[in-house]
């Protein structure tokens, strides 16, 4: 009885890798071995990154929060109790885009927790 190795999934699952590793430099896109070492290291650099992405974005808010509190005569750690003192719930992402897009708004904001 002839050995059964199953050619057409394995064709498929290498060709799957080799799509994924395509546009990568010399042998990392078109050697199988190499191929597969490249996309399973960059699929783990993919899955940690969505992480690091969120942490990033924060802390680019938090920056452009404390610049516009600082052009209005306040740091952002005193800006940031004054605004929960007061009871205004306004997260970080919506302070950043009225810093950027709209100071006036923002400068309004400091005077009311001044």
């Amino acid at each position: 009885m002839p050995r059964s190795v199953n050619a057409v999934a394995s064709r498929a699952r290498r060709k799957k890798v080799l799509k994924l590793a395509k546009g990568n430099f010399g042998s990392r896109g078109n050697v199988w071995t190499v191929a597969k070492n490249t996309v399973e290291k960059g699929l783990t650099y993919a899955y940690r990154d969505r992480k690091n992405k969120k942490r990033t974005v924060r802390s680019l808010w938090i920056v452009r929060i404390n610049a516009a509190a600082r052009n209005n005569g306040m740091t952002y750690s005193e800006f940031m109790g004054k605004l929960n003192a007061k009871g205004i719930t306004l997260n970080r992402k919506v302070l950043a885009d009225l810093a950027m897009n709209n100071p006036k708004a923002f400068e309004k904001l400091v005077q009311t927790v001044k």
